[in-house]
């Protein structure tokens, strides 16, 4: 057999050309009844070895629980997507019920006492008996298409595999506890999952996230994959179907990984690499542990780049760089982060992971009460290769180019992971044309900036090519404004109407007589350009082509540097087609801007939820060219207003008089 996909070739290499990859799999899969991969509460050295600080705070959370209720859900929540786009209603009560069933789960499992066994058979027998796991959301995809769920034909997305997932392992850990009171708990939890997640992806081939069809495939297919092999090798009792399903999902991931960008960029947004980068690892780990190692990933180049994004694109505490559908502050997980590191050799990865864990110390995130109890138990019980027991070696292999590294801090331990932000001097991504600069290598002080090519077609795109951020000292000064709350706007043909998605709204891309950029990988950069010194990084690019043909951009140059020390400059250069045009450009700033006079604005910070400042500079523009004017924005969504506050400003720079061709330039400095 020959295969010329990464992980097909992978197993491919393990059984010889002459074995199917089902064949191969069948052979070094840990059969179904040997199975066991991380301790159960009766198993000894397991539950009960874990520090005494760690079970008394998941206690605790369990004992939280326990003074709840079950929330209900309701047929006419789930209508309420169909009729008036709210996707929250429902959706809240939905995680709540396993937000609290998890939590019930890793007390008992810490305690063993039998505590909170009938409050977590409430919990599985509610989930077992909802119409549907899929959320109103993305039940579209059935032959009923949006509104209530067709219980005839089960939908696999997102929340249904995790729900799936979460059952697996609860009767995984639980089992006996469950058959103690009743056998046929168990039993259910089997059928359901069976019926609802292993059936469908076993007969179908048309979901699209599975990649087997022409529709482009992105984060939800390593994050239902990653639980439903969780599901398979958990419930599937029979080796040979067991076999051939896990053999169709690495078919999946492998189509996953062939659309993938080469330099590891995740173009939806550093958000969604949690669940694409990261549920690409879960899947990558479950199933390498699931071979006792003999399937090994974690040498290959794209996997380790994947990892490496998120490192990357960190701007300062908890602030990433959030182009597409992310917002400004993140939390990756650490535990996970750190884990990652190890397995592909990269010492950078796992410190930026202890660093991420060390800030999220105390929280719900580092117990793993906010994801799928696979990551719990995976950071709960690490195997040597990713607890630092074993040392590890840094890699030198082709990828993005990052530059201005900082020598990593010595640590008695041999490859112990220290805990510290990487924070590169420059990293450019040359797939998804991103670039990535700051003054000073593994510091936050003096300016950092961040500007994208790309195209209009990305996955959870916004029309914004040529944008950037910038920020001094750690602290925002022109930001890309993120998302608001999902609804089915959002995902619709009225995404565009969404101010958030609109190039108006992103730093310094312009109208020209009121026309924006243009949705659809048609309309993309070219003649992208990049260049790193000690002394200044460059960008340059043609956005003309981001934009419709009518108003008619013949050429519009951009070029965004940093001179380290010093300032931020766009200079663009542009000819129009139609004749002169009123052009007008804007800058979006969380900060207080003050006309200083003589094309000088003043942009001075401002305090920002949880602590957070914005950050102070001078925007020096074309007074002759342009009039400037502050636009206040009162921050309505809940989403944005977390990260940003109450109240933001759009900066507009209009075009005194219609223009046909010039130069413009933009300077930040302090």
């Amino acid at each position: 057999m020959k295969s010329a996909t990464p992980l097909e070739s992978i197993l491919v290499s393990l059984g010889g050309a002459e074995s199917s990859i089902v064949e191969i799999l069948a052979r070094i899969l840990v059969p179904p009844a040997d199975y066991a991969p991380f301790p159960r509460p009766t198993d000894p050295d397991g539950w009960d070895r874990l520090p005494a600080k760690s079970r008394k705070r998941l206690v605790k959370f369990g004992e939280d629980a326990l003074d709840g209720s079950w929330p209900l859900l309701l047929a006419a929540r789930y209508l309420d997507f169909a009729r008036n786009g709210n996707r929250s209603k429902y959706s809240t009560s939905y995680f709540e019920r396993r937000r609290r069933l998890g939590a019930l789960l890793l007390a008992e499992c810490c305690e063993n006492r039998g505590r909170f066994v009938d409050e977590i058979i409430n919990g599985v027998w509610l989930i077992c008996e909802e119409s549907s796991w899929c959320v109103p959301a993305h039940v579209g995809v059935q032959s009923a298409g949006v509104g209530l769920p067709d219980t005839a034909e089960p939908t696999v997305d997102l929340f249904a595999a995790e729900t799936g997932a979460l059952l697996a392992w609860l009767r995984y850990l639980l089992g006996p506890n469950l058959d103690a009171q009743s056998p046929l708990v168990s039993d259910r939890i089997a059928r359901e999952i069976g019926s609802r997640i292993l059936d469908p992806c076993f007969a179908r081939d048309d979901f699209w996230w599975m990649g087997f069809g022409p529709r482009k495939i992105n984060n939800w297919n390593p994050w239902i994959n990653s639980n439903r092999l969780a599901c398979l090798l958990l419930v599937e009792t029979d080796p040979a179907r067991r076999a051939e399903a896990v053999a169709k999902s690495v078919r999946s991931v492998d189509r996953f990984l062939g659309t993938y960008p080469a330099d590891g960029g995740c173009d939806e947004g550093p958000s969604y690499w949690g669940r694409a980068g990261a549920s690409l690892f879960d899947y990558l780990e479950l199933l390498s542990e699931a071979t006792q190692g003999r399937f090994d990933p974690f040498g290959l180049e794209i996997v380790a780049d994947i990892g490496r994004f998120i490192c990357r694109v960190h701007i300062a505490g908890d602030q990433f760089v959030n182009f597409a559908d992310a917002p400004a502050v993140l939390s990756p997980p650490g535990a996970l982060v750190r884990r990652y590191g190890r397995r592909v050799g990269d010492g950078d990865l796992a410190d930026f992971g202890a660093w991420l864990m060390q800030r999220q110390s105390g929280s719900t995130h580092d117990v793993g009460l906010t994801g799928s109890p696979g990551r719990v138990l995976a950071e709960l019980f690490p195997t040597p290769e990713t607890s630092g027991a074993a040392g590890f070696g840094r890699t030198n292999r082709k990828g993005p180019t990052v530059g201005g590294g900082v020598s990593r801090p010595a640590d008695s331990t041999a490859g112990a992971a220290v805990a510290r932000a990487p924070l590169p001097r420059e990293t450019w991504f040359p797939v998804i044309e991103v670039m990535i600069a700051r003054d000073h290598a593994g510091a936050t002080d003096g300016f950092f900036v961040a500007a994208k090519g790309g195209h209009n077609g990305e996955s959870h795109n916004h029309n914004d090519v040529g944008s950037l951020i910038v920020y001094r000292d750690g602290d925002p000064v022109l930001i890309d404004v993120g998302v608001e709350t999902y609804s089915r706007k959002t995902f619709s043909e009225e995404r565009y109407a969404i101010w958030t998605m609109q190039s108006k709204y992103h730093n310094f891309l312009p109208s020209v007589d009121g026309t924006m950029q243009a949705a659809g990988v048609e309309f993309a950069a070219s003649d992208v350009r990049y260049e790193a010194t000690d002394d200044a990084v460059e960008f340059s690019l043609d956005i003309s082509g981001a934009y419709p043909r009518d108003p008619g951009i013949e050429v519009w140059n951009r070029t965004v540097r940093l001179v380290r020390g010093s300032r931020v400059d766009v200079v663009d250069r542009f000819e129009l087609r139609g004749g002169p045009a009123t052009i007008e450009l804007g800058a979006m700033t969380p900060c207080t801007v003050l006309d200083g006079g003589d094309g000088r604005l003043c942009f001075s910070g401002a305090a920002l939820p949880a602590g957070r400042k914005a950050g102070g500079a001078v925007l020096d523009y074309d007074a002759d060219l342009f009039e400037a004017g502050v636009e206040d924005m009162d921050v309505e969504d809940e989403k944005l207003a977390a990260v940003w506050g109450a109240r933001l400003r759009r900066v507009s720079f209009v075009s005194k008089h219609p223009v046909s061709a010039g130069r413009l330039r933009f300077s930040i400095s302090v």
